[in-house]
């Protein structure tokens, strides 16, 4: 089970954390990833990290979000900085070894 948090309004330029934490899992060894859906557009996958702590990023975020974990706490974080409008969407956290998903939490980014 994933539980994702930290997702609010915030200007544009701002930054948020997010947070998704797990249970009940074998968590250290999996590739976790943040994936993200805009209204009316398909899910996106923005940042994934191995277990290892290696990271990979979609283009447009790159030098902008930060994808962390930490295994004694089953957590991953996705630290997002200068936001953009462009960046308003459900965030969902995803384990991709047990293909397990979070319940997702809404970033809104003003201009």
């Amino acid at each position: 089970q994933l539980q994702a948090s930290g997702g609010g309004l915030v200007q544009a330029g701002g930054s948020l954390r997010l947070s998704c934490a797990a249970s009940g899992s074998i968590f250290s060894i999996n590739v976790m990833g943040w994936y993200r859906q805009a209204p009316g557009e398909q899910r996106e996958l923005v940042a994934t990290i191995t277990g290892g702590g290696s990271t990979a990023y979609r283009d447009s975020v790159k030098g902008r979000f930060t994808i962390s974990r930490d295994n004694a706490k089953k957590t991953v974080y996705l630290e997002m900085n200068s936001l953009k409008p462009e960046d308003t969407a459900v965030y969902y956290c995803h384990d991709l070894n047990k293909d397990y998903w979070g319940q997702g939490t809404l970033v809104t980014v003003s201009s």
